[in-house]
């Protein structure tokens, strides 16, 4: 009806049956599939968590909706262009083909914890989580803003 849910409880329920075809979303249950729209990401990474073990990092997110994921290559993440600002907004793959918008608090934190690398040639800003490099930007083109 095209209001925001309030109550948590079904915020958390309609999550759990989300599907996402053709780049439109939908709530699918046995005997419904009722479209809706989604302005950006349908989640939010609002909590993060990293540890390490045997000098491997890993990182892990807590969803508006409490879900756990652990980043890494099944659960990426990315950085998308945003125009507006010329910055990035950062994105973290939850399941299937939903994704959980990063909080600015939290794409901060990424950045404290980023580092350079090679990839393909070419050396760019990012960060690793459970040995997996997620790009973020050229380095050369953090260089300038530093």
């Amino acid at each position: 009806m095209k209001t925001p849910i309030g109550r948590p409880a079904l915020v958390k329920l309609f999550a759990s049956i989300l599907k996402r075809e053709d780049g439109k979303y939908f709530l699918v249950t046995p005997v419904e599939k009722v479209g809706i729209v989604v302005e950006d990401a349908p989640f939010l990474a609002v909590e993060m968590r990293v540890a390490e073990t045997d000098g491997t990092r890993v990182l892990s997110f807590r969803t508006n909706v409490d879900d756990l994921v652990t980043c890494g290559p099944e659960h990426a993440l990315r950085f998308d262009p945003e125009t507006a600002t010329d910055g990035l907004k950062p994105y973290l793959h939850v399941r299937r083909d939903l994704w959980a918008k990063v909080t600015r608090s939290l794409f901060y934190d990424l950045v404290a914890l980023g580092e350079e690398r090679d990839v393909d040639g070419r050396r760019m800003f990012g960060v690793v989580s459970n040995n997996a490099f997620f790009a973020m930007a050229p380095a050369d083109t953090l260089r300038e803003f530093a």
